[in-house]
């Protein structure tokens, strides 16, 4: 028997790994753990674990409804693969890639793990239309910039075309038995989170008019897909299937962007917690907690940024083109180290997935893959009359921005241009 590993694949559908496993046994066992070494530093309330939970108890609905049901447990995954397999007498697990570090080391432990059980160990590419190492340049090493890396993924992709696992059409192939129910929100040490999910927009539609108005936060005109392909609730293969058929590439260009960071990511690990460019972390921040806390809590006198940070505080979401904004706000005129920023969108944000949220922030921060200029700094004012001229989103998230309560410009932007450029070009000099 094939025992299914369920971890960023909630879903029956086009489900790369289920669909092997299905096809390759009469009989598989799904599983699911919430890893302990993941949920136990996060909030009591974070939406996140809601949304997987939702998921993993419609799975179990559905998978009921074929005589079967999902095997549901809080702990190391490690220890419970591992008793599930003697349990059930499994010879092989399957299951589908994840690129994160974390996630390497994990599967690296397993691995050996059940290899000296006897238990074969198997991983399919699922999250991703290619996996890291399948978008190399010629002499095998991988690409560092954007635009080189997309006309060969899309080239790849026309050349290959578009797979589909019909996983859905084997699930009464899962084990038969009754698990009973999964454990609640509450018994896995969680609350209903404070933040709705967003609904997922992955119309037609959106993307023929996503290049026109995916600059304009108060048209709130942006897919909201960002969790669900963080979890793939969804499946990549299917979205970049109805990118295909819009009128403008832009849409799929932004997959793209998703896919280049995951690789820069599995690439360059080091980027968690360190530059691209090594010569970054010589720049001397400030990091003055003050600011930070005026930063996080949207009081800088800055209204577009205030809005933005108000938006994520209060939502668990924020548009676009603003995160640029606030990111660079945060690092070029507080000369606030881009980890706090990456540390903080990654406790609030929903759709937080680690490849794009460190490859942004060093984008914005000046000392990642982007060959753009260090000097590059937004000006906040610029950038309203640019994208809320009218002031839509600002009144929506800052109503009292004209009023005397509002606070002053905690910081001149001209000011904070020149030290930022003085204090990079220091930094760089040593």
């Amino acid at each position: 028997m094939i025992l299914f590993w369920f971890r960023r694949d909630l879903r029956e559908t086009d489900n790369a790994g289920l669909f092997h496993a299905l096809s390759d046994a009469n009989t598989v066992l799904p599983v699911f753990v919430f890893d302990e070494n993941i949920i136990n530093k996060l909030p009591k309330n974070d939406a996140r674990v809601g949304f997987i939970h939702s998921h993993i108890s419609k799975l179990n609905c559905s998978f009921q409804a074929n005589g079967s049901g999902m095997l549901v447990k809080k702990g190391n995954p490690l220890e419970c693969i591992s008793k599930w397999c003697r349990d059930y007498n499994i010879n092989a697990v399957y299951t589908n890639e994840d690129y994160e570090p974390y996630a390497r080391l994990r599967d690296e432990e397993i691995q050996q793990k059940l290899t000296e059980m006897g238990v074969i160990f198997k991983k399919f590419k699922d999250q991703v239309l290619f996996a890291p190492h399948e978008v190399l340049k010629k002499d095998g090493t991988p690409y560092k910039v954007y635009t080189p890396f997309s006309r060969v993924w899309i080239a790849k992709m026309e050349e290959m075309g578009i797979p589909n696992y019909p996983s859905e059409t084997l699930l009464h192939k899962l084990y038969k038995t009754t698990f009973g129910k999964i454990p609640s929100l509450e018994e896995l040490g969680f609350s209903t989170g404070k933040h709705n999910i967003p609904t997922a927009n992955d119309s037609k539609v959106m993307m023929d008019a996503y290049d026109a108005t995916r600059n304009f936060p108060s048209m709130d005109s942006t897919s909201k897909l960002g969790v669900y392909l963080r979890f793939s609730a969804v499946s990549i293969r299917k979205v970049i299937q109805r990118a295909l058929t819009s009128t403008h590439p832009t849409f799929l260009k932004e997959l793209v962007w998703r896919e280049f960071f995951m690789q820069i990511l599995w690439h360059y690990p080091h980027t968690t917690h360190s530059s691209f460019k090594p010569q970054y972390d010589r720049i001397a921040w400030r990091n003055n907690e003050k600011d930070f806390k005026k930063w996080r809590e949207g009081n800088t006198g800055y209204p577009l940024v205030d809005a933005g940070m108000r938006e994520l505080k209060q939502t668990g979401f924020m548009h676009n083109r603003v995160r640029m904004l606030v990111g660079s706000f945060l690092c070029k005129h507080l000369l606030i180290d881009w980890r706090w920023g990456e540390t903080y969108f990654a406790e609030k944000l929903l759709d937080y997935e680690q490849a794009s949220n460190v490859g942004n922030w060093q984008w914005v921060a000046g000392c990642g893959v982007d060959a753009a200029p260090y000097f590059r700094v937004f000006n906040p004012t610029e950038q309203v009359k640019k994208f809320d001229k009218d002031h839509k989103y600002i009144q929506k998230w800052v109503p009292e921005y004209q009023s005397l309560s509002y606070p002053n410009q905690m910081v001149d932007h001209k000011m904070a241009r020149e030290r930022c450029l003085e204090t990079y070009k220091a930094g760089l000099a040593t």
